[in-house]
Parts: structure tokens; C-alpha cells; sequence
């Protein structure tokens, strides 16, 4: 009975498997293959004989797929059903869970990035953080599919996880899970240049920022100097998308192509004629938390020199996967080709270099005594445009109370200070240029 099971396993393997080449190759590579097949097979029957706990050949063989898939590449994966369906889910702009994407290294998930108003969000969670332990229990063994099952679960419920991060000791957070509905796209006025911030790459992505940018427009009409496209932490998304937002600021060129193990796999998106900004200058934000689709739209924009790329290096995700459903057992998610930015540039693993380097930094106003000027000394001559000089030039009341100043500041985000003080500074250039 057992040699039996054995063999139609085998065959069903060898299935998968198909051989092509001369005659003498094919019989050498198909004994080949027979020969690792049998030590599978071997392998396999004295699993599902001797192991101490009993388990299905379903479990057995799921478990060997998700092994050979996951040693590929961070990225590649078996989906069971339930995953499968998930994923699905996810794409559409509507999941559960803690709210962060995660990859897998050194056989610990490492985030990412955590998504905007999402639980981990809150509850401090970081790019760049990494995930040893989850309700007490150490990730290492799990495969990535797994340690984001044990992240998932019914809403309103905790989790403890285990946090390493880079200068501090090990901490826990404990999450609550939620339904995480995501909002791909937010935008603002800061003053007269259009801030829109894109937080994942969904199918809601490209009518949002369409929308954000009208909105802009409407409001501001020719007062509109510029652009900040925030693509920080955004880890990516669907390759349409990100092609069809590059696309809204590019009339023309390639936009990303794709290679595969043989050259007629390569595939090329162009962009098509229309700018929704009207040719106005775009900085571009992007930072360690920008993969992927991220990547993509920056490459894109510095390559055709559309847009100035403004933050710290992405992370270097430049790979794409494939979904591949297996009827009546989900499907798989496998690596089949690599992205290259229009100049040829591979992301994988370099990521994008941003244009004018800026680290994320903490802006405070320096207490103590204000600082002095010739409208200070006594007796200095009057400006002939004003009215006094010296000590009466003083504006009364021109020291801050000790301690108001802290208390009364709001956090600066210094990276998107510099984007915009950029923008300004670009349209008082030309606009002097021009006169």
C-alpha cells in the first residue's frame, strides 16, 4: 500500500517537471531526476511513518512546497487557500491584521513598513524594525506566510510582539488587531505647493491621487508652484498601479521594464502623453520604507529628470511576483522577473539613490537669549525706510517664555520642510528668470 502511494507521488512530481534538450540530455537529466525524486520519496514515506506525531500527506506535501518555494527568495511563497483569498483582499484596499509589511530576514520579519492610521502604526512600530517573538513565541523556523498567519486574527484581539531595533534593548508592544482599511492616498495644502502622500499601491491608488491633484488645482489654480510626492514607507503594491501614477506625470518614454530568465520575457510599459501637474517640478520623498512600486515611480520620474528624489536610499526591492493559482489549492507566489528603471538600472537589492540626500531629523528651536543685531546697540542709525533705530527698533515682548516655545511646537518633519523650501525656491528662480 505504502510503495504504491510512494509511486503515484513520484509520477504526479515528475509531472511537474517537464524535459526538453537533445535525446542524450533528456535520459541524463531524466535519471537525474528520478534519482532526487526517489531520496523525496524516501524522505517523505519515513516522515509519514516514523515521526513521532502522526501528519497528513496533505500537511507533508504542502510543507515541502512552501519549502522549496521559500527557498528561492524572500519573496516567493505558497498560498493556501485561506492565504490565497487574503491576498486577494488585500489588493483591493481592505485586509485584517496589525497593519505593516513584512519580509523575511536572517529568520526574523523584519518590517517594511507600518501602513498609516493602522494599529502597529499607533502603537510605534518602525521601518526597519525587526520581529523575534509573537505572543511569546520565537519566529524563528516559521516561514513568512506563517509568522503573518500568527499575526492575523479575529479584530478586537491582542498580540504581544517582541521588537529589536537598532541602539535600544529588545521591548514589547502589545497590538490589537483591527479591520485595516486602507486609505492610499492623502494630500493637503502647504501653502502654494500641493502635498500628496500614497501609502500603498492598491487598485484605489491612481483615482485617488487623480482626485487629490484636481482638488489641488481647484483650490490654488495658478498660485500652484509645485509638488511633493511622499512615497516614504510605502511598500509597494500592484505594478499597475504604479505604472499608471508614473504615467500621470510623464508624456512620454519607458517607464519600467521587466526581465525574465529568457529574453522574450522582457516586457516594457511607456508612458502616454498627458501630465497632470502641467510640467510643474515634483519632489519625490522616498526613504528605507519605499519599495518596490515605490521604487518604480521614482526611478521613473529621476530618469526621465521629471521629478528630484529627495530622502534616503529605498530598500531594494526589485524583483516581481508572479501569482499563480493551483486549482483547488490556492496558489504560488513566485519570483519570475527582475524591474529595471528606464536607464537600464536594476533596483534589486541598490535600491534608488535619492537625488539630494536628507536624513529624517529632529528640528527644535534653541532656547536662551535671542540672538543680537545692529537694530540692538545703542544709538544705532536709523534705517531710512522705517521709522527709529536702535533700542527703539526692539519689538517689545521679543523673548519667549521659557519652556512656551517647546511646549507649544509642533513635531517638523524636516524632509518635507526641505521638499518644499526646494519647490519655492525652484519658482522664484524662474519666475526672476522669466522677468
Amino acid at each position: 500500500m505504502h510503495k504504491l502511494q510512494k509511486a503515484a507521488i513520484l509520477a504526479a512530481v515528475v509531472l511537474m517537471f517537464p524535459l526538453g534538450g537533445s535525446v542524450a540530455q533528456d535520459n541524463e537529466q531524466h535519471s537525474e531526476t528520478y534519482r532526487q525524486l526517489k531520496l523525496f520519496g524516501d524522505v517523505f514515506e519515513r516522515v509519514r511513518t516514523d515521526y513521532v506525531e502522526e501528519a497528513t500527506d496533505e500537511e507533508l506535501i504542502e510543507s515541502a512546497i512552501q519549502g522549496m518555494l521559500s527557498h528561492l527568495d524572500p519573496h516567493s511563497s505558497y498560498l493556501n487557500e485561506k492565504s490565497f483569498k487574503d491576498m486577494r483582499v488585500q489588493t483591493r484596499g481592505e485586509f485584517g491584521g496589525l497593519g505593516i509589511e513584512v519580509t523575511m530576514e536572517n529568520g526574523y520579519v523584519k518590517v517594511v513598513s507600518p501602513i498609516d492610521d493602522t494599529p502597529a502604526f499607533r502603537a510605534g512600530v518602525e521601518a526597519g524594525d525587526y520581529i523575534t517573538h509573537l505572543d511569546g513565541e520565537a519566529v524563528q523556523g516559521l516561514t513568512l506566510a506563517e509568522a503573518v498567519e500568527r499575526m492575523r486574527g479575529l479584530v478586537n484581539t491582542d498580540l504581544k510582539v517582541t521588537i529589536r531595533r537598532e541602539g535600544v534593548d529588545p521591548f514589547d508592544l502589545v497590538i490589537t488587531r483591527d479591520v485595516i482599511k486602507v486609505r492610499s492616498v492623502r494630500s493637503r495644502l502647504e501653502g502654494n505647493v500641493g502635498y500628496v502622500r500614497v501609502t500603498s499601491f492598491n487598485e484605489q491608488s491612481t483615482p485617488g491621487v487623480e482626485n487629490a491633484i484636481a482638488d489641488i488645482k481647484k483650490e490654488l489654480g495658478n498660485k500652484l508652484v509645485g509638488l511633493v510626492l511622499d512615497l516614504r514607507n510605502n511598500p509597494g503594491g500592484l505594478l499597475t498601479e504604479a505604472i499608471s501614477i508614473s504615467d500621470a506625470f510623464l508624456d512620454q518614454g519607458e517607464i519600467v521594464s521587466t526581465r525574465g530568465r529568457e529574453s522574450e520575457d522582457t516586457q516594457r510599459y511607456n508612458a502616454r502623453s498627458g501630465d497632470l501637474v502641467d510640467g510643474l517640478p515634483i519632489v519625490v520623498l522616498i526613504n528605507g520604507g519605499s519599495a518596490s512600486a515605490s521604487e518604480i515611480v521614482a526611478g521613473a520620474l529621476q530618469d526621465h529628470r521629471r521629478a528630484i528624489i529627495l530622502g534616503t536610499k529605498s530598500f531594494g526591492k526589485g524583483s516581481v511576483q508572479t501569482i499563480i493559482p493551483l486549482a483547488g489549492h490556492g496558489a504560488m507566489r513566485l519570483t519570475t522577473a527582475r524591474y529595471f528603471t528606464p536607464s537600464g538600472g536594476s533596483i534589486q537589492a541598490t535600491g534608488i539613490v535619492p537625488d539630494i540626500e536628507v536624513e529624517q531629523a529632529r528640528v527644535e528651536e534653541v532656547s536662551g537669549d535671542p540672538q543680537r543685531s545692529e537694530a540692538d546697540l545703542r544709538g544705532a542709525l536709523a534705517n531710512p525706510g522705517t521709522d527709529g533705530g536702535g533700542e527703539d527698533n526692539r519689538p517689545a515682548n521679543s523673548t519667549v517664555p521659557e519652556g512656551e516655545a517647546e511646549e507649544n511646537a509642533e513635531p517638523i518633519d524636516y524632509q518635507l520642510s526641505r521638499a518644499i523650501d526646494l519647490l519655492r525656491g525652484l519658482s522664484l528662480f524662474s519666475e526672476r528668470a522669466t522677468n
